[in-house]
């Protein structure tokens, strides 16, 4: 992905892979030695290659992963000089590790099968499950509702009636005022006033027509920004986030709640996963694990790619720019700048899971309509194409001692010990961080044990801004939202690890969103063998990615055995 804040939002699972299946199959073609220059095999009537996959992000570097265990002869191309996209994590002399974007992943099965193929199972880490996010709000640091890591119907007991639940949120807790929490709890135990029949609302619209605008406005507007940095007045919630749009369904569809009370709708889904996971359990082979945990590696989630591309070896090419993508039979040919010049590849078949940004011009020659990424007028919103903010990661850390030393609300002790996953700024606090990250307190040995290290992100949507400051502004007020939020007056400066300035970072899945998806659907389906993927496509968030380059890689495959080049191929080798 690109960057991701999408640290709150868990992913589908995914089947896991069938030994069998890791074999090469019959009618693909022989691998090359990709050392070799493309120029100079163009004398042969056979596809370089079988598929080629654009974009070395974590769900291209995935992508080229599973399609390598499946025999297929893959070229994975890249415009950087590393692999991974938003994910590159660091790690000083002095025993500080930091990540340039996100900071973790929601665990899903996915990641874990991922790391098992990968050898790479034994560096995950995760985080306590019961350590919330916190809410900033007049001045203090609110809970959000977490469970304390049971499993089944107890998991979601706790998460009702636990010591941190939602009862306790809404009869003791202090960030919403009774009106407020009356009127949640009204849609969330009666019943809500139903959906504008043919409109695409927005987040702002929906959380306010369902549990009212406190909760938006103290809840979900700060969610919003960590996730996605974006402007819950634009972006669409069907888009954005559809799994739990989806729930208002789930509760209409419970014939004896009449109203759409969305609780009995969450449980109803609840109920499902649970069947569904105990349907597909994960491979006992695996690491034990918790859906939705917050996880890591111990170095950091630059991990992952890095054993890919380790991996895949020569199978990879960095600082290629794909400038054109042509026809050539019943495959492509794909035009590369290289640090050697202009290389041409043949393939079969070809993944674009580039940013929508970068394929501007790219394209035109075999999907035209491609262009509705970038260049559809969207009136209602003032926005053309899909709009990537800018969006800044800035790593400090500061001693323990200069965090305030208070009592934290629902026994989970004290600030300096930072007891949380992070926390969150609405808008109206007037603090410019959208959010920080708790990154000392989540996983082992990220930092010496008299600091903390916080993962800060700022800009986004709403402060465009951002590009007009220089680095030593950007760093200033971050250290400004670390004193309004977490630290004595007295703190001392912040000791800085790391900033990286993303300039365009998160897709804004924003209104007519998903008209722009089924534009390119509609075109990509006239296409065989072409997939413009990416992170605008399949989900911001770290599992998003790995699971589309698991599911993604059975549909190139399937088609790949099926292909007219893959025909040609057997005919001549039985010939």
């Amino acid at each position: 992905m690109r960057l991701s804040i999408s640290i709150w939002l868990a992913a589908a699972s995914t089947c896991s892979t069938a030994v069998s299946a890791f074999a090469p199959r019959s009618g693909m073609s022989t691998p090359l030695d990709l050392t070799k220059d493309f120029k100079g095999l163009r004398m042969s009537s056979q596809p370089d290659v079988d598929c080629i996959v654009v974009g070395g992000g974590i769900s291209g570097s995935t992508l080229a992963h599973n399609l390598n265990r499946e025999g297929v002869n893959v070229l994975l191309t890249e415009a950087r000089d590393y692999i991974g996209g938003n994910v590159k994590s660091h790690e000083t002399e002095d025993g500080f590790i930091w990540e340039e974007g996100p900071n973790s992943f929601a665990t899903q099965p996915s990641i874990v099968r991922i790391a098992y193929e990968l050898g790479i199972a034994d560096q995950l880490v995760f985080a306590d499950e019961s350590l919330p996010p916190w809410v900033n709000h007049n001045g203090k640091l609110h809970p959000l509702p977490k469970g304390q890591g049971g499993k089944g119907p107890a998991g979601q007991l706790e998460l009702v009636f636990g010591p941190n639940g939602v009862m306790k949120f809404a009869l003791q807790g202090e960030l919403l005022s009774w009106p407020g929490r009356i009127r949640a709890g009204i849609g969330a135990f009666l019943g809500h006033a139903p959906a504008p029949e043919g409109k695409d609302e927005t987040i702002r619209e929906w959380v306010t027509r369902i549990l009212g605008e406190e909760v938006f406005l103290r809840c979900i507007d700060p969610f919003v920004s960590g996730v996605y940095a974006g402007d819950p007045e634009t972006l669409s919630m069907k888009a954005a986030l559809s799994k739990i749009a989806r729930i208002e369904d789930y509760s209409y569809s419970l014939d004896w709640n009449k109203f759409g009370a969305i609780f009995y709708g969450g449980l109803a889904r609840q109920v499902e996963l649970t069947k569904e996971r105990k349907a597909d359990p994960p491979a006992p082979e695996w690491p034990e694990f918790e859906y939705g945990n917050p996880g890591s590696f111990r170095k950091g989630l630059g991990t992952l790619p890095n054993a890919i591309a380790k991996g895949l070896g020569d199978k990879v090419k960095l600082e290629w720019k794909l400038t054109k993508l042509e026809k050539s039979g019943d495959g492509y040919v794909a035009t590369y700048d290289t640090p050697s010049g202009v290389q041409t590849v043949s393939a079969k078949s070809v993944v674009s899971t580039a940013p929508a940004h970068a394929l501007k011009g790219v394209l035109d020659s075999v999907i035209p309509e491609s262009a509705v990424l970038f260049d559809k007028v969207r009136n209602e919103i003032n926005r053309v194409g899909i709009y990537h903010p800018p969006v800044a990661a800035v790593t400090v850390a500061y001693p323990k001692s200069s965090f305030r030393d208070i009592e934290l609300p629902n026994g989970f002790g004290n600030l300096q010990d930072l007891p949380g996953f992070g926390s969150l700024n609405p808008r109206s606090e007037g603090v410019r961080t959208l959010g920080t990250l708790w990154s000392s307190s989540l996983f082992p040995g990220r930092c010496p044990e008299d600091y903390n290290l916080l993962l800060n992100y700022i800009g986004g949507s709403r402060d465009t801004g951002l590009t007009s400051l220089s680095e030593e502004e950007i760093i200033s007020e971050v250290d400004k939202g670390c004193r309004q939020v977490l630290l004595n007056p007295d703190a001392p400066e912040p000791k800085v690890l790391g900033l990286k300035i993303w300039p365009t970072a998160i897709p804004q899945y924003e209104l007519g969103h998903l008209d722009i998806i089924k534009e390119l659907e509609e075109a990509e389906a006239k296409i065989p063998g072409l997939w413009v993927c990416g992170n605008y496509r399949t989900g911001v968030a770290f599992p998003d990615c790995v699971t589309f380059g698991y599911d993604h890689a059975k549909v190139v495959k399937e088609y790949l055995e099926k292909s007219p080049a893959s025909k040609k191929a057997e005919e001549l080798v039985i010939s």
